[in-house]
């Protein structure tokens, strides 16, 4: 696995490294001793999959609050996804702070979500599937989130807003 790091501190894009013969690749999506050697937290309790049918459906931002803060794992494994990070981590030099890539599942990237960053995506294909994997178990009472449009992010959606889920539309925003 190949770390990259990005402009929001303990964030990476992960990238494979592939060992090919005629009849394919291996490739290692997940190595607790390879975020060891990096201070990353390794552990994973929870793995989720979000399907999204329809190409310009917006998820997030979502981040679970203290004392149940999780780093995530996250990876597109159909489709592909326009990914974004907020960090809203008040002691951070990147706090407020937005960035974005995109995520296919032809590229087999994940990208490493730490503890107190707010996560969304918007599908840029019909059918497209997320798999995300998490440090920390359900914990519906401090599930939060931020407004996906929240002026003061000003995140540029690449694509026409088709769906948002319900309670995905009751965030505040970031001020509020």
């Amino acid at each position: 696995m190949i770390f990259h790091r990005l402009e929001i501190p303990g964030a990476y894009l992960l990238e494979p490294e592939r060992s090919s013969d005629r009849s394919g690749f291996f490739t290692r999506g997940y190595c607790r001793r390879e975020l060891e050697r990096r201070d990353l937290d390794p552990a994973i309790v929870r793995c989720e999959v979000s399907i999204n049918r329809q190409r310009g459906t917006v998820r997030g931002l979502h981040y679970q609050a203290a004392p149940y803060e999780e780093f995530q794992l996250v990876r597109c494994t159909a489709g592909s996804i326009f990914d974004v990070l907020v960090d809203l981590r008040p002691d951070s030099p990147a706090f407020k702070s937005h960035l974005s890539h995109e995520l296919t599942a032809d590229s087999r990237r994940s990208v490493y979500v730490p503890a107190g960053v707010g996560h969304g995506f918007q599908t840029l294909e019909d059918d497209t599937e997320v798999f995300l994997q998490k440090s920390e178990l359900d914990h519906p009472d401090h599930a939060r989130g931020v407004r996906w449009d929240d002026p003061a992010l000003g995140i540029e959606w690449p694509r026409k807003i088709t769906e948002i889920a319900d309670g995905d539309l009751t965030f505040p925003d970031l001020e509020g």
